[in-house]
């Protein structure tokens, strides 16, 4: 279960759009920073298989500027690992 966190940058005067864009795809959560023109996405997919889905989704979005990630984690790459909770 790939989740990702980006710093979505929008087209100058669409950050509004991009905020609704970004909410009405499957497997996003977008908010808008307080103090500067950005956004903040999540995804949480179930597999690798749809991940590349929903990129390419997001590369067709024309009020997106640019996408910087900025955190990746992926359940697949952590099981079996010892939780530090553990003994």
């Amino acid at each position: 279960m790939p989740i990702l966190g980006y710093i979505a940058s929008p087209q100058s005067g669409a950050k509004q759009k991009l905020l609704q864009e970004l909410n009405a795809l499957q497997y996003c959560e977008a908010f808008p920073a307080d103090n500067v023109d950005i956004l903040i996405l999540v995804t949480d997919t179930p597999d690798k298989e749809t991940e590349e889905k929903l990129q390419v989704q997001l590369k067709g979005i024309k009020s997106l500027e640019s996408l910087s990630m900025t955190f990746g984690y992926n359940d697949e790459l952590h099981k079996g690992e010892r939780n530090d909770n553990e003994a």
